[in-house]
């Protein structure tokens, strides 16, 4: 009989729910320190476009809009852990078509991220802050709305709860996030997909590493409750996401 690796697919079913019933704590390549700029650019690259395929984009505008009050003309929208801007420039296109004047900012700890953002975003006015998103304090001037996208699930649970705090007191309207959901399709599918079409070895590592790492809803559900995040909304997202939603 042959034998069936630890990864393989064709395992039963509740073996591979067994392995996805917590969130895994292996690290992602990307979370070094060390990485060549080179690897890290090709890895952004590639994730703008899983995320315009997939349908990334179109759940954070889906948050947008859950948060943008009623004829609003004028907003104020902050990403933390934004990489490459890609999810700002969504934003900045969507409040173009809808003539909404919007003023962007968008905090990264690396550096050399924030750099091929502002040059691959010419035409995208934005703040580009270089910074531990949680040592920043917003109290003097909030943003009107805090996003983050695919960020979360780099975190344990108890640095989440430190983060959810720091999204609630530094957003004037509200905060989403957009983030894995933990699965095993979600997490063979992606594996190989980005066996067979990636040419990043950080995304081939990476991604289903994140999926590990994601989240399914009553965990999003406690970490909100526990944080003192009341009401939220929560809400699976095609293709195994998750929006969270907090309006003050």
């Amino acid at each position: 009989m042959r034998h069936l690796g630890q990864d393989s697919p064709w395992k039963p079913f509740w073996q591979h729910m067994s392995k996805f019933s917590q969130r895994s704590s292996k690290s992602e390549l990307l979370d070094a320190d060390d990485i060549p700029f080179d690897d890290i650019k090709l890895n952004m690259i590639e994730l703008d476009k899983i995320n315009h395929l997939l349908g990334g984009h179109r759940i954070t505008v889906k948050g947008i809009i859950k948060l943008i009050p009623e004829n609003c003309k004028k907003l104020t929208v902050c990403e933390i852990g934004c990489g490459g801007g890609d999810n700002l420039k969504v934003i900045h296109d969507y409040c173009l078509q809808n003539n909404i004047q919007v003023t962007l900012t968008g905090i990264d700890i690396k550096k050399s991220c924030l750099e091929y953002a502002a040059e691959k975003n010419t035409d995208m006015p934005c703040n580009w802050i270089c910074s531990d998103y949680a040592l920043i304090d917003f109290s003097d001037q909030p943003p009107d709305i805090i996003f983050s996208s695919l960020f979360c699930h780099h975190f344990t649970n108890a640095q989440l709860l430190k983060m959810l705090t720091w999204l609630q007191h530094q957003s004037r309207i509200g905060f989403f996030i957009n983030d894995l959901h933990r699965h095993p399709l979600a997490y063979y599918s992606i594996k190989w997909l980005t066996r067979f079409f990636s040419k990043s070895d950080l995304v081939k590592n990476d991604a289903p590493v994140s999926v590990e790492r994601g989240f399914i809803k009553n965990e999003w559900e406690s970490l909100c409750a526990e944080a003192g995040i009341k009401p939220v909304f929560i809400q699976w997202q095609w293709a195994f996401r998750h929006l969270i939603v907090y309006t003050k």
